[in-house]
């Protein structure tokens, strides 16, 4: 079954191309800033009023809106995620490019690769493209990022250091990839104080964009759930799934034949604390965590990465629709 998918795959991508047209709102040849992002997402809702719709679903710390976006009419819906981590933002970037481009299909009613996009009639896809807007904005900006009076706070959170692309952590200095209750209690080896990066916090969800992000899954009840971070071509997919766990690895597999991307082997006392432990263990439904680029260590993928992850990572969105309309509300 897997080698016939792949098969079927690599054949298409030698004979076809669905993103030559350039995306036409959305820019990935620039940094991506929460304000592009904002203002990107107005003008693909007015473009596409029927295909796309835009909702506030919280606040971070410092008031910058966590947006939710909708793509389809389908009463089914599959979550993607980016940008937990600050320094990640070109996951933002990423999800926007397929935002345009599937809506841009869709609008028309043209195939997307081998897919119709009439699928998005049954499966609505739900992204939040930009989950940690203040950590974007600080690793992007340092310390003109907030004002003066959180300034001294902010410098003394990334060790005093005036460069801050390695910056992972929200606006106050917590991993928001380390607050999710399942395993949390059990998270060692973490920073004990606010910092840019493995602070998880006093207690599990304390942060508003976390809450944000649990109570909007709560609300949406989505079939599939995918986190993206940076870096390292690897998917995460396997945490506790119990009786799903061959169902999930299936997936896992076509998403990793697909991309390129390695299938992750988890530790065997895997402890959490992540968004993808959290879905699988509360929703029993597969979750993933797909880390783009190539490794580079503690800061941003550059943007002459993004052609390749976008060409390995177009399809997933549309493949994942594909998958749902067919899984069973457990």
């Amino acid at each position: 079954m897997i080698k016939k998918y792949l098969l079927f795959f690599l054949g298409w991508l030698m004979f076809n191309n669905p993103a030559s047209g350039v995306a036409e709102v959305v820019h990935s040849n620039t940094v991506y800033t929460y304000e592009k992002l904002s203002a990107d997402l107005q003008k693909l809702n007015q473009i596409y009023p029927q295909e796309v719709s835009i909702k506030k679903i919280g606040m971070s710390h410092f008031g910058r809106n966590v947006w939710g976006v909708r793509l389809g009419k389908g009463e089914k819906n599959i979550l993607m995620i980016g940008a937990h981590h600050g320094r990640e933002w070109l996951t933002s970037s990423l999800l926007m490019v397929m935002l345009e481009q599937y809506a841009k299909a869709y609008h028309s009613g043209e195939q997307y690769g081998p897919f119709t996009t009439r699928i998005f009639d049954e499966i609505s896809i739900w992204f939040v493209p930009m989950l940690n807007p203040d950590g974007v904005t600080i690793q992007q900006q340092g310390l003109q990022a907030l004002d003066v009076g959180s300034s001294d706070k902010l410098f003394e959170m990334n060790g005093y250091s005036p460069d801050f692309s390695k910056w992972k952590a929200n606006g106050l200095g917590v991993d928001l990839n380390r607050q999710y209750p399942e395993g949390w209690n059990h998270l060692k080896n973490m920073t004990p104080i606010p910092w840019y990066e493995l602070y998880k916090g006093r207690i599990s969800q304390q942060e508003s964009e976390v809450r944000a992000i649990t109570e909007f899954t709560k609300q949406l009840n989505p079939l599939i759930a995918v986190s993206y971070h940076s870096s390292g071509r690897e998917i995460f997919w396997k945490y506790k799934n119990g009786d799903y766990l061959r169902r999930d690895k299936l997936l896992a597999e076509k998403v990793s034949l697909l991309t390129g991307y390695s299938l992750g082997t988890p530790l065997k006392n895997a402890i959490g604390g992540g968004f993808t432990d959290w879905f699988i263990t509360n929703f029993h439904r597969p979750g993933m965590t797909l880390e783009i680029s190539p490794l580079v260590g503690e800061t941003n993928p550059p943007l002459s990465v993004f052609s390749e992850e976008w060409k390995r990572n177009e399809l997933v969105g549309i493949l994942l629709a594909n998958e749902a309309v067919n899984m069973k509300n457990q």
